[in-house]
Parts: structure tokens; C-alpha cells; sequence
């Protein structure tokens, strides 16, 4: 334990979802040398965790999309000097993806009423994709400002994207201890379209309310995947007559998301930039 404070560093990422949190908690995370890592299957557990044990500095990781100033406002009630770390990814990429996530699931809205940029009527609310509010956010309950990040990095140049977040939390890692490789590969065009024709006939428009108990939550949410694993994977050996021809995220409708939050991402550029310069 820092003798001069006697509290830990805590470095905290909290998304968002779609922007390789998998992979960084699977391939990266775990190399960073000089932390204790928690991994986001014992998120819940942190602040007893952290409570319990005798580390320097910690390093805890789970994305959240909806629900993430619930989680902050959480774990900030124990540790309120923790330093967040998030990472943007194009609004209308990033939609995307999670629309893809949604049919993944059993959904089956079309894409205009899972995100209506129009009338904010969809699944999804224009709030949930606002994203310098997380940045608001995260200043609010955190008292310091965040480590922004974007996905596209992460793409062009990993290594100087891993840089940012080992100088950030004043440690180090080996990049010969990292693999590259992603931890698993997206489901095709496909897959995905045969997927939601199907669902519509077995599965609700929402994603489904699982229970709190552990167990049944486990066991609810496993059969749910099993169901849709009993498609996804069959369709891949589908013939192609039988593909519906919809569009999964039509262009127009994605041009139209990037087109209205542009000052969003344009605000998340500046903001991150300003780090830069300090």
C-alpha cells in the first residue's frame, strides 16, 4: 500500500460496450504490470476486494452502455477518487454494432424502431447515444477527468493506444506478452439476417428481464443463448434464396445518426485533445 496516503490508485474502465472491451479485458488488461487486476466477471465483488486485499493500484474493467451512470454512481459511493478510463466509437458505428448485439440475441425490430434518430421513439434513446453526457457523467462522480479513448485508435495504432492507458495509470507491459488476434469474430450479414426473420416468431421485441438470483439468472441466460446459438450457427450453411434481402442498417439511416451527432463526436475530439495537451 502507498505509505504517504494509505489508499490505493484505482483505475477504472467503464466502457462503452462495442469498442473491444472483450478483447482488451481478455488480451491486455491482464499484462498491465505493476496493478492488480480484477477481472469483469468479479466486478460486483471490487469494493470488497479492494477492501480486503493490500495492493498499490487496481485496475477494474466492465462496460456499460444504458446503465452507466447507475454502475458510477455505485461503485463511486466506495471509491470515490477512482480514475475512469472510456473509450468512444463513431455514433453510428457503434449503433450498429449494438443492433447487430441485439439481433445476436433474438431480437427482431427493424433497425429505424431499435434507434429512431428522428422521433427518439426506438429501443434505444438518443440520450443513451449521447456520449459527452458520460463525460459530465463521470466528472460528477468521480471529482477528476476521464481518460478519453477512441476505438478507431485502437485499430490504426494498438500499441500507441496501449501506451495512453499504461502511462495513465503509471505502469508498464510488454508487448510481447500481447496478442493482436481478436477474441472472437463477428457473426456475417448472414447469420444475422436470418436470425432476426426468425425471431420474430419465437422470441419478444426486448431483450429479455432475466432474474436476480444468480443461478437462475445464469441458467435463464444460458438457455437464451442456446436457442440463439440453434439458429446463428445453422445459417451459416444456409442457402442463399433463402437469406431475406432486408437491409440489416441501411446507409441512409446510418449517414442520418452520423450526421446528427457530429457536434457530439466533435465535442469528444476537443475534449480528448485538451488531455493531449497537458
Amino acid at each position: 500500500m502507498n505509505q504517504s496516503t494509505d489508499q490505493p490508485e484505482i483505475y477504472f474502465h467503464v466502457g462503452l460496450g462495442k469498442v473491444a472491451s472483450t478483447y482488451l479485458q481478455h488480451r491486455f488488461f491482464p499484462k498491465l504490470k505493476g496493478l492488480h487486476y480484477i477481472k469483469s466477471t468479479r466486478y460486483r465483488r471490487s469494493p470488497k476486494i479492494i477492501k480486503d486485499t493490500n495492493y498499490d493500484k487496481y485496475f477494474l474493467s466492465r462496460e456499460f452502455d444504458q446503465q452507466l451512470e447507475d454502475e458510477v454512481k455505485w461503485f463511486s459511493s466506495y471509491y470515490p477518487n477512482a480514475r475512469p478510463i472510456i473509450i468512444f466509437r463513431r455514433h453510428d458505428g457503434w449503433i450498429a454494432s449494438q443492433y447487430r448485439r441485439y439481433i445476436k440475441n433474438g431480437g427482431y425490430l427493424p433497425f429505424d424502431e431499435f434507434f429512431d434518430v428522428e422521433n427518439d421513439r426506438g429501443l434505444w434513446k438518443i440520450k443513451h447515444v449521447t456520449f459527452y453526457t458520460n463525460l459530465e457523467i463521470l466528472e460528477k462522480y468521480f471529482g477528476t477527468k476521464p481518460l478519453v479513448l477512441f476505438h478507431d485508435e485502437l485499430k490504426e495504432d494498438a500499441w500507441g493506444f496501449f501506451d495512453k492507458i499504461a502511462s495513465f495509470c503509471g505502469v508498464t507491459y510488454s508487448r510481447a506478452d500481447i496478442s493482436l488476434a481478436p477474441v472472437h469474430r463477428s457473426y456475417s450479414e448472414k447469420q444475422l439476417r436470418i436470425m432476426r426473420s426468425v425471431a420474430r416468431n419465437i422470441f419478444g421485441e426486448r431483450p429479455p428481464e432475466f432474474s436476480s438470483q444468480p443461478l437462475l439468472h445464469w441458467l435463464q441466460r444460458r438457455g437464451r443463448l442456446l436457442a440463439c446459438y440453434g439458429i446463428l450457427y445453422p445459417a451459416q450453411l444456409a442457402p442463399s434464396f433463402v437469406v431475406p434481402e432486408e437491409e440489416l442498417t441501411p446507409k441512409e439511416d446510418l449517414k442520418q445518426i452520423r450526421d446528427f451527432f457530429e457536434g457530439d463526436w466533435e465535442r469528444l475530439k476537443a475534449y480528448a485533445a485538451a488531455q493531449s495537451s497537458r
